[in-house]
């Protein structure tokens, strides 16, 4: 790690520009094989967003750490750092004042002692997810492996376990493709906050841990740990570096932290380096990487400090290693907020698209809750449901995140919710699995589409009332069409699906069955009548949430 420049005053140093900023080269080998690390190379050899995704569909997002332990939601180790945050007086009431024991204790203590991978695995998988998107290290700068590249990690501290070695396993046992997820762009400038103090009260001026070093740690229980390969450096001479950090969401102004360019370059080349080592020892499916720029290390959004070509490096090692691995390169790369691109899929994170998106490969993200466990959780299998079936009209697949508890297991309201959505699956998942969008992705009362809530999952979301106008539409596999209630409509009920009247002729053909998924009684009254398609429900309709008619 080279030498920092000694440190100016507070918000006292301008950004480097980053649109004129020169972009690095980091050197770094990568696998042999025709990728090579631009972005033409890429595109050129890549062969396409592999059938399996569409297949699968549906995937559980495995977003938990150490951060779990503060049960206050997402970011705990940054907030901890600020007085008045939920997160800071869990800290102080589980650890102490964070002058004495701040995030490098938790990870010393932190230990998952109920975290069964293959039970949550199978778990997952009796609720229909087809995938898992595994956290391998996040903002926190914590990995989750036996990590080459970073001593602070779970084999040698807290569980002192390889649980992306554990995961990875169950996934491959239980026939799921997974992915491995990177959050680690962020650190280098998410930690400012470790590097200031209390501004009041008792401990006022007293500082944090951030600022402690390698030689700090003599005769200490972190001896021969550098709190800096955790901690990075204090970025906070540059103009709003500080007022970006005490936010509950904001990046530090896009430019380039001029007086750090040898930190960035080894700080970029071990974010790369880290991925590279989880590809060669743990063979995922695909890799995610979290941001808002279009592409880490941009110089702008989450890629503030500087500029490389370390996620070219990245992808083009990972589609080399997997081509000698397997002998076809059947994986992908997530690059959160990259344009449309041969050789990556993007993502929608806890939003819900107003149309159709076919022209690329996508995955909707969400938590049920928050990324990390709080106790106010609302655990609702309808309102998963409900998100499934808006992205999946829309072309989209899911990840959803049911984060555990502190000690990795899960509570019995998640256990609950899961295992209802299995229900629904083993039922309904006909028209999910392998599914593509239809001409229209779904229609309401009056022409106007009522759609759920975008968000975390929680009462908004449950409590979202859809009434038996609503529907959503898919065309699965076998080629038929399904339309899905966005509720479940009475016994004996009539239902009118507009998009279907022969007048509009948007299937090309008319109608000539009509079946309810899951019923098995008398076939259904139905009729194509110019302006829709009437469908009366069977006397009996116990059914929960949804349901899906199968139509041909």
């Amino acid at each position: 790690m080279p030498a920092v420049p000694a440190k100016l005053a507070p918000d006292s140093a301008t950004m480097g520009d980053w649109r004129t900023a020169p972009a690095v080269h980091l050197d770094l080998p990568v696998t042999d094989g025709p990728f090579q690390p631009t972005w033409d190379s890429i595109a050129q050899h890549y062969p396409g967003t592999p059938a399996w995704l569409r297949e699968a569909k549906f995937g559980i997002w495995v977003h938990f750490g150490p951060q779990a332990a503060g049960m206050s939601g997402d970011w705990y180790a940054r907030r901890l750092y600020v007085p008045g945050t939920s997160a800071y007086a869990s800290h102080l009431k589980a650890y102490g004042h964070p002058s004495e024991t701040g995030y490098k204790e938790v990870l010393r203590d932190w230990n998952p002692r109920k975290l069964d991978p293959a039970r949550l695995t199978a778990l997952y998988k009796e609720a229909g997810a087809r995938f898992l998107l595994i956290q391998g290290v996040h903002h926190d700068n914590f990995d989750l492996w036996d990590s080459r590249y970073q001593p602070w990690n779970a084999k040698r501290l807290g569980p002192k376990r390889d649980l992306l070695g554990e995961w990875a396993a169950a996934a491959k046992a239980s026939g799921l493709r997974y992915g491995v997820a990177f959050h680690h762009e962020y650190t280098w400038w998410w930690w400012q906050t470790a590097f200031g103090s209390d501004p009041t009260g008792p401990f006022a001026g007293k500082p944090y841990d951030g600022a402690l070093t390698l030689a700090d740690g003599k005769g200490q229980w972190w001896e021969g740990l550098d709190p800096r390969l955790l901690y990075g450096p204090d970025l906070r001479e540059y103009k709003g570096v500080t007022a970006a950090a005490h936010t509950d969401w904001q990046p530090p102004p896009a430019g380039i932290f001029s007086r750090h360019g040898a930190y960035a370059e080894w700080y970029a080349k071990r974010w790369a380096l880290r991925m590279m080592d989880v590809v060669e020892h743990y063979d995922p499916d695909f890799i995610y990487t979290d941001g808002t720029s279009d592409q880490p290390f941009s110089g702008n959004g989450t890629g503030t400090g500087m500029k490389s070509d370390a996620m070219q490096l990245v992808m083009a090692d990972f589609y080399n290693r997997t081509l000698k691995k397997r002998g076809k390169v059947d994986t992908f790369s997530i690059v959160k907020f990259h344009p449309k691109f041969n050789g990556t899929v993007s993502t929608e994170e806890g939003s819900i698209p107003q149309g159709i998106r076919n022209d690329a490969p996508w995955i909707a993200e969400t938590a049920v809750g928050d990324w990390y466990y709080a106790p106010w959780f609302t655990y609702d299998s309808g309102a998963m449901i409900r998100y499934l079936l808006e992205q999946v009209a829309r072309d989209g697949n899911v990840a959803i995140c049911i984060s555990p508890l502190p000690d990795g297991s899960l509570d019995e309201g998640s256990i609950r919710m899961l295992k209802e959505v299995g229900a629904w699956m083993r039922v309904n998942g006909q028209g999910i699995y392998g599914s593509k969008a239809w001409v229209r992705l779904g229609e309401g009362e009056d022409g106007k589409l009522r759609t759920l809530p975008a968000g975390k999952l929680g009462k908004e979301q449950a409590d979202f009332a859809f009434g038996p106008h609503d529907f959503r539409f898919t065309v699965g596999r076998d080629g038929s069409l399904y339309a899905f209630t966005m509720m479940v409509p009475k016994p004996g009920t009539t239902l009118k699906i507009t998009s279907l009247g022969s007048r509009a002729n948007l299937l090309g053909k008319p109608v000539t069955s009509v079946s309810l998924v899951g019923h098995e009684g008398a076939p259904l009254a139905w009729r194509q009548d110019a302006d829709g398609l009437v469908i009366t429900t069977p006397p009996e309709m116990p059914f929960a949430t949804a349901v899906a008619f199968n139509i041909r």
